[in-house]
This record gives structure tokens, sequence and C-alpha cells, in this order.
């Protein structure tokens, strides 16, 4: 709404089943009246992983902008900006970098740094903060230019170790523990007669596992008040997210789990608080 306000139009292309985009629809609607293509590099619902180098290659072919949405992405599958040729990426570390509340990112790519203008800015964009001139920002040139107000420093503390541990142990290896545990999932889940809303090819599929199980809503409430960290999303189902420290048990417990609240009916005690769509 806001981006027309300022007079752009804005096309948007819905899913058909709200899992996978049709990349050859996407593709077509990028044309030479096009400036820029907002796409996440892993869908939410689904954890699919969305093609961006060949959306990117559309894009610039016509002379447009690529902004990557990395926040369900970054710290579970290998990702490169520079390779992929993206002219932003922006993302947060609450996810998959062990972060918390209160961190996001911007990647501009270095050539267009500073020639463009943000529109929201502020005191330490400008090249001489501690000046407090008034009038128009002297912007600078480096990745401060896209900044507005003062950091939040104590959050950029407590997301660190998370992040000192991710690059210890490796988004490779991350990737590989995660291909297989939520391979166990997507099986486990269909041997139970559940449906899948995850990509079965290992390729397509970043970290996360949606399983679409009766009382869905209501099953996510119970494990969360077992201490089962699951969560839920309206046309997914219940989202089971292991990372590096999980174990493989865990995976089977947290589908046993599942399996005994439909069948004992404890889902029940939570129907009175529905309200997803």
């Amino acid at each position: 709404h806001e981006q027309r306000r300022l007079g752009a139009r804005v096309e948007l292309l819905p899913t058909p089943n709200h899992i996978r985009i049709d990349l050859d629809k996407l593709l077509a609607a990028i044309d030479e009246t096009t400036l820029l293509v907002p796409i996440s590099q892993v869908l939410f619902r689904s954890s699919s992983i969305v093609d961006a180098r060949a959306i990117v290659e559309r894009a610039h072919r016509v002379g447009a902008h690529v902004i990557l949405d990395v926040f369900q992405a970054a710290g579970t599958i290998p990702l490169d900006v520079r390779s992929l040729g993206v002219d932003f990426a922006v993302g947060g570390v609450l996810k998959w970098l062990c972060g918390g509340p209160g961190v996001a990112y911007l990647y501009v790519r270095e050539d267009l740094r500073a020639k463009l203008r943000p529109a929201l800015t502020g005191w330490i964009a400008h090249r001489r903060p501690f000046a407090f001139e008034t009038g128009t920002i002297d912007a600078r040139d480096d990745s401060f230019r896209y900044l507005n107000g003062t950091p939040h420093i104590p959050a950029l503390y407590a997301c660190q170790p998370g992040l000192d541990i991710l690059n210890k142990i490796g988004i490779a290896t991350i990737r590989e523990k995660s291909m297989r545990m939520t391979a166990r999932l997507m099986e486990g889940a269909r041997t139970r007669g559940w449906h899948v809303n995850t990509p079965e090819n290992p390729a397509e599929r970043a970290g996360t596992v949606s399983v679409e199980c009766p009382h869905a809503y209501e099953v996510c409430r119970e494990l969360l008040a077992r201490d089962i960290l699951v969560d839920y999303r309206p046309k997914a189902g219940v989202r089971l997210s292991p990372h590096f420290y999980n174990r493989e048990d865990e995976c089977d417990l947290a589908l046993s789990q599942m399996e005994e609240i439909l069948k004992t009916g404890a889902w029940e005690k939570h129907a009175a608080a529905v309200t997803h769509a």
C-alpha cells in the first residue's frame, strides 16, 4: 500500500497452493517496466527454496533490481549473495542464526551503495554524525549510509555467540544434518498418514518440515505445553524446525507426541483458543 501511495504499480503473484511459487509465471511477469523484485529465498510456510539465481538473471536482463529476503535461509542453507548477484538482501538473526530480537541486517551490492539515497534516514547516516548539523544530511558512502538511528547495541552483543557457533560448525555441516533430520520427519509424518507441505527433493527443501495433520493448530498448542518447540501456520500445518543442536530421537519424539495427542484427544483442551483463519 505504501508503494502504491508513492505512485508505484505493484503486481502480486499469488501461489497456487501457498506452498511453492510458479517460477515460470514469476519470470514472465518481470519485464521492462519492472523496477524491483522482492522475493524470499525460502518460503516460510513450506520451507521451499526459491530459484533466486534464475530470478536475478531475468531481472537484470530487463534492468530491474532484486531484493532477497534471507530470513528463513541464512544459517540453514549455503548462501552467497555475491554469487547470486542479488542487489539487496535483508534478514535478521532471530531464527536459524541463533540470535534474539532487535537485530536485522541489510546487504547492498557494492556498486550500488553510494548511488542510492534511502528515503528513511537519520543522524547516524551523516558523514559527520557527531557534528549534529542542521539541514540536508551529507550521507556517507559506506554501509552506514543505510542506517537511521542508534543501533541496538545490547542486542548486537547478545547475537554474537550464536554467530560464532555457526561459523565454527560451518553451514555445510549444518546443511547435511538438516537434510537428514528433515527427511526423517517427512518419512515419519507420511507413515502416520499426514500430509507434508514441504518439498521432497532435498535440493528444494530448507530446514523446516510443515506437517498437515488433523487439528494442527490445537496439536501445536499442546506440543508447546509439553515443551516441544514448534509453531503453526495456516495452510501449512505444524512447522517442525530441527537445527544443528537437535538429535534424531527428538524428531521422533515430536512425531510420537503428535500421534499421542491426536489419539488421546489431548488437543481438545485448546479448541476454544482457535483463532486462525
